[in-house]
């Protein structure tokens, strides 16, 4: 089928999975329309942009504080969102930013909450670390602590019946975290609609996983949960694992565990240099071999759903919005210290909050 002599959908192979108490794994093969490819396509490449601008205001000193950056992960937060539904949860740790895109959120949000503008996502109060859209629990500064809470939400959704899931994430360094194994316990005991993902980015911070871990299996640790390891690298490999860790969890058959195999191309956080424990051949050879948005683009133009101009027309288009997006983020006031104390109670607030109250008058004293 074509549109003039482009391909609008093929069949591709995907590799095997590694599995864990599972009979069958996903399917070895996936469709992939020309829409789709091209969709995913942009929302990586964005991802990826908005990053590598985030990295440019920093070092500006435009963006201040905590920021960890997800460029070299972008399969993850697009497959993990294409295989699931919008009205699904998702809950993640720190390194947020794509998350907050692919659920909802917009460059222009997500870069003047950087700023800690008023037009931020969060109001300019959250920062990077924690934005939030519906049905997205936000990023999570506290390591691992974001993995209970997603069994939380997972156990809402049970106590609701309305057949939604949630995706509980968190990296290597958390997955040897103790409040991890007590939530794999619960989880497995109430069947819990909970797809736990491990982004095993291969270093925790400054340590390899080697160094951090005396199994690197991560997904055979939740024992009695069944697991699922694959490439993280590969969108579409990603999104059919997704669908079905998905399907496993609405069934009825409680969590499951998947260990998504990938890499960042920045330090843990933007304190971090990168290169201090790990060398920049290394990270030269992902860039060249597995980067997951030259991947997708490689196996578009070799089926011909795509033509070189069109994608180039796409970068051309994302770096227009990131443009517009960080002309916004520096350009949007600051909230006004007033705004200090609202959004604090989800109710009416009581008279008086350590003391101040209503009335009081807010000054910065730098």
């Amino acid at each position: 089928i074509g549109y003039g002599l482009l391909t609008s959908r093929f069949l591709s192979d995907l590799c095997k999975c590694d599995l864990h108490k599972l009979e069958e794994g996903p399917p070895l093969q996936a469709v992939l329309t020309r829409e789709e490819g091209l969709q995913y396509y942009r929302t990586m490449q964005t991802i990826r942009r908005m990053e590598l601008k985030a990295d440019q205001l920093y070092k500006q000193k435009i963006i201040r504080g905590f920021c960890h950056l997800y460029d070299g992960q972008e399969a993850c937060a697009v497959g993990i969102e294409t295989g699931i539904n919008l009205s699904d949860h998702l809950i993640t740790a720190y390194r947020a930013h794509g998350y907050t895109l692919t659920r909802g959120g917009t460059v222009r949000e997500i870069m003047a909450e950087l700023t800690g503008r008023r037009g931020g996502i969060a109001k300019g109060k959250g920062g990077s670390m924690h934005m939030y859209t519906k049905h997205f629990y936000g990023g999570n500064g506290i390591v691992g602590a974001q993995v209970p809470l997603g069994a939380g939400v997972a156990l809402a959704c049970k106590y609701l019946g309305n057949n939604e899931i949630c995706v509980c994430l968190y990296g290597d360094g958390a997955a040897n975290q103790g409040q991890i194994f007590e939530t794999y316990n619960m989880a497995s005991l109430w069947k819990l609609p909970c797809i736990f993902i491990c982004e095993n980015n291969k270093y925790g911070m400054g340590t390899s996983v080697e160094r951090a871990a005396a199994s690197t299996d991560y997904y055979k640790r939740g024992d009695f949960i069944p697991g699922l390891r694959l490439d993280g690298m590969d969108v579409l490999c990603v999104r059919e694992a997704t669908k079905f860790a998905a399907e496993h969890c609405r069934s009825g058959k409680g969590p499951i565990l998947m260990e998504l195999q990938t890499y960042r191309y920045h330090g843990h956080s933007m304190s971090d240099p990168g290169v201090s424990y790990r060398t920049r051949e290394e990270i030269q050879e992902v860039r060249s071999k597995s980067d997951p948005i030259s991947m997708l683009k490689d196996r578009m133009l070799s089926n011909n759903m795509a033509s070189v101009e069109e994608l180039k027309e796409i970068d051309v288009e994302v770096r227009k919005e990131i443009e517009d997006a960080a002309q916004f983020a520096t350009t949007d006031p600051e909230p006004p210290l007033d705004d200090l104390c609202n959004h604090i109670f989800y109710n009416d607030p009581p008279m008086e909050v350590r003391g101040t109250n209503p009335w009081t008058k807010l000054k910065s004293v730098s």
